[in-house]
């Protein structure tokens, strides 16, 4: 179940106000003794988190489903993908944050509301690293905007208590209100490397909309040496002789991609031409489909959040 981006803060009776991660969104399955996680585009990603692995093996529960984000925090509680994504480098510990329980001993969970299902959650759940349970703000959706903002958070995500969980749907129960700009782009190309520059200078990146990929900018920023080389070698199967965008960019040395690799990246707003305002680098997303990533809708946040 997917939340559906609202433009702005809002205060709703009935409704929860949670900390929205910047992570990898994980399903968790327990069969017994077996363990999968799944990212949203099914891809298996047991492997990749064996501390997660284990510590949902170690909940009592013989079976269990939970929907949740796999996050590394930094020093205040914030969490950053790029961290996420470099964690070998900082050799940090993914943290699982539960946001919901889908299936618990047996019953499916997701025809009942949301308040049960978190107290089910709650039940099932011992909060020990690498597992924690998502953090709630204030009850006032307007004061949960508020200490999300004071906290650097990249948003927060609002909830109706009533609903329902439905699997596969982007949902008007579940609204997502941003405080930083990051979104998904696609990588249709890149610029030759100057000075000391390895590989590569810049991205260049779109998202499609009405069946074209629309050009949004170059991203020139937020690179590690390592980055910088392993983004090169997935580059180099996909490189094409002619622009995948529909409004080609007049750009000097550029090498055009097949677009199908998705990067996160955060800016501080998309102009009104369509271009991205001081784009940064964040890492790659294997969790979705580049045919998937649209248009980024309601970007430009002022510093009043409106």
């Amino acid at each position: 179940m997917l939340a559906t981006l609202t433009d702005g803060p809002f205060h709703r009776p009935g409704w929860v106000y949670e900390e929205k991660y910047d992570g990898i969104r994980v399903l968790a399955e327990k069969d017994g003794a077996k363990i999968r996680l799944f990212s949203r585009n099914l891809r298996d990603r047991t492997a990749d988190f064996p501390e997660i692995v284990a510590a949902i093996a170690g909940l009592p529960a013989p079976t269990l489903v939970l929907d949740g984000e796999v996050v590394v925090f930094e020093v205040s509680r914030v969490s950053r993908f790029q961290l996420l994504q470099r964690r070998e480098d900082a050799k940090a510990t993914p943290v699982y944050a539960l946001f919901d329980c889908l299936f618990a001993r047996g019953q499916d969970l997701c025809g009942r509301p949301l308040a049960e299902r978190r107290r089910v959650l709650e039940a099932e759940v011992t909060e020990k690293p690498p597992l924690q349970l998502a953090r709630r703000l204030a009850d006032d959706g307007l004061k949960a905007f508020e200490t999300a903002r004071r906290l650097g958070l990249e948003g927060l995500v609002a909830k109706n208590l009533t609903s329902a969980y439905r699997p596969g749907t982007r949902s008007p129960d579940w609204l997502k209100v941003k405080v930083r700009n990051e979104d998904e782009f696609v990588i249709g190309g890149f610029t030759r490397p100057e000075g000391s520059r390895q590989h590569f200078g810049a991205l260049l990146v779109g998202a499609w909309e009405r069946g074209k990929l629309r050009y949004a900018g170059k991203v020139g920023t937020g690179f590690t040496g390592n980055t910088l080389t392993d983004l090169m070698k997935q580059f180099v199967p996909l490189v094409r002789a002619t622009s995948p965008f529909h409004d080609l960019p007049r750009e000097r040395d550029v090498t055009w991609l097949e677009p199908r690799l998705v990067a996160q990246v955060a800016y501080t707003e998309l102009t009104d031409d369509g271009r991205l305002r001081h784009p940064a680098f964040l890492g790659l997303r294997d969790d979705k489909a580049a045919s998937k990533v649209r248009w980024p809708r309601g970007s430009k946040i002022s510093q009043g959040g409106t």
